[in-house]
């Protein structure tokens, strides 16, 4: 079964989000408010069955990774050239660590194919509706294939971490988390030693812009994808599905990194589509112009969208990925 690219979309959109039912939830031991919203669509060319799975609660990671390992097959059909066009020989590995609070934490890591030279290593964070094992599969493919170690990881409560599903009590604690697991990453011996460089999409922009203002001298540069960091992110557009604690603490992060932004030191690359209705574009022109980095780069997609690493036409996926390589490769062979 071949799944289209807009097929494959609308699956990305249905397995991210939280199921959302008339129920009060347990947190921390303080009984919550009801979560309402209206019941997911079908998923257009699928079978009844792996429809049945997709519709069940996401909300236990058990769920989650239960739901992933039934579309494993589904995945590699998807008529999407991040999928036909993986290069192969690239080195997969994924695992589950358990951090300081004690969640499950999966992490995923793409390295260049045996023989070839790791020029740097890549850390991604993804945005509120993404995970580090779907589309951004095929975009590390072609990045480690250019010769980077490139990692992933699921914040808690997302993908197949731990946590309830797209809940975030504490947007400081979930960027703690990330440096938590990053930093024992980057102890490792294939990485040691290499350039480290930070990759956020949206609201991965704002959790890898956090990052860096709490290590400002242990990153070799940031690039930023549809990033959310000022206060004018519309954070509406994810409501329908979105638990209000997580909307409070990303509309107090955005403030306070709209706060910091003439802190931003790293060499900087920031990438949008100029039709983007989720994270506005003006807002990356504010976070170039604020940054006091004097090693900066916007770039803007004219008639692109929120999605350009994944929701665009093949020829502008490959322009996006290609401008992030190339930038890639002028930082690293300067930082050595």
């Amino acid at each position: 079964m071949v799944i289209s690219h807009s097929q494959a979309l609308q699956w990305k959109q249905t397995l991210r989000s939280p199921i959302v039912r008339h129920r009060f939830i347990q947190i921390n031991s303080v009984r919550t408010a009801p979560i309402v919203a209206a019941r997911r669509a079908a998923i257009e060319g699928l079978s009844y069955e792996l429809n049945a799975i997709a519709m069940k609660s996401l909300d236990s990671a058990t769920d989650r990774r239960r739901v992933r390992k039934a579309f494993v097959d589904v995945q590699q059909n998807l008529d999407h050239c991040l999928f036909k066009n993986a290069p192969a020989g690239i080195q997969v590995a994924e695992r589950y660590e358990k951090n300081s609070m004690g969640w499950e934490i999966f992490w995923k890591s793409w390295l260049p194919s045996p023989g070839v030279a790791t020029k740097a290593a890549l850390f991604f964070c993804h945005g509120y509706g993404d995970t580090c094992t779907f589309f951004f599969e095929g975009v590390a493919k072609r990045i480690a294939a250019a010769g980077y170690a490139v990692y992933a990881m699921d914040y808690p409560g997302f993908g197949l971490s731990q946590g309830l599903h797209g809940y975030i009590p504490s947007f400081d604690k979930m960027v703690d988390y990330v440096i938590e697991q990053y930093t024992v990453i980057r102890a490792m011996k294939e990485v040691r030693g290499l350039p480290h460089f930070l990759l956020g999409q949206s609201m991965g922009g704002a959790v890898a812009l956090k990052v860096h203002l709490k290590q400002q001298k242990e990153w070799d540069g940031l690039l930023l994808v549809a990033p959310m960091c000022k206060a004018e992110f519309n954070v509406i557009s994810y409501c329908d599905q979105m638990r209000l604690k997580t909307a409070v603490e990303l509309i107090k992060a955005t403030q306070d990194i709209e706060s910091e932004l003439e802190k931003v030191s790293s060499p900087l690359l920031i990438l949008h589509g100029a039709a983007d209705k989720v994270t506005d574009p003006k807002v990356s022109k504010y976070l170039y112009e604020k940054a006091s980095t004097e090693d900066k780069t916007l770039k803007l997609y004219e008639e692109s969208y929120h999605s350009i690493l994944e929701g665009e036409p093949d020829d502008r996926i490959e322009s996006v990925i290609d401008d992030i390589i190339c930038w890639l490769d002028s930082r690293s062979s300067s930082v050595k």
